[in-house]
């Protein structure tokens, strides 16, 4: 994977469509920290434009970064199988209002990895077209994956026994 080309793609998508971005590069996979507002345009351009042609959505991910930060990360990383390159974004979100536009329009390998993060974390993808749990049943309550996740005493009519039960 080559992220060489990252604080390039960056300054060519600020100037191209006028959005603010935060190029992280003093680490060893370097990413563009993006305004949620823009996550849409830039993905479709990421995607359109010569040059850059992201045509492979390798996976979603999300941080819980706890209630002290009042934040959590989604985090996006693209590769461009025609040109050998790849890029990492990021969006942070607040904790008590987590949503994200859906990118399963753009690539609609999207659609399983928002589901799956809804499922954990709560996020919520506006413009999903099926947004609900994935890995757990409907009636779990809660997301495992947050901080602030309590175990449920009761799991689906089975009481679970603790060692020190």
């Amino acid at each position: 994977m080559d992220f060489s080309k990252t604080a390039e793609i960056g300054q060519s998508l600020a100037d191209t469509l006028d959005v603010n971005i935060e190029v992280v590069s003093e680490v060893k996979q370097p990413f563009l920290v993006l305004e949620v507002d823009s996550l849409l345009p830039i993905c479709s351009h990421l995607l359109k434009t010569d040059g850059l042609y992201f045509d492979f959505l390798n996976c979603i991910t999300c941080v819980d970064n706890g209630a002290e930060k009042g934040t959590m990360d989604v985090i996006y990383h693209l590769s461009s199988i025609v040109f050998e390159h790849s890029l990492i974004l990021k969006v942070v979100i607040a904790r008590d209002n987590q949503e994200v536009p859906s990118l399963s329009a753009i690539w609609r390998t999207a659609d399983w990895h928002e589901r799956e993060i809804f499922d954990l974390f709560g996020v919520k993808f506006s413009e999903h077209p099926d947004l609900r749990r994935i890995l757990l049943p409907a009636d779990w309550e809660g997301h495992p994956l947050r901080k602030d996740y309590q175990e449920q005493e009761f799991y689906h009519g089975i009481k679970v026994k603790y060692e020190n039960d």
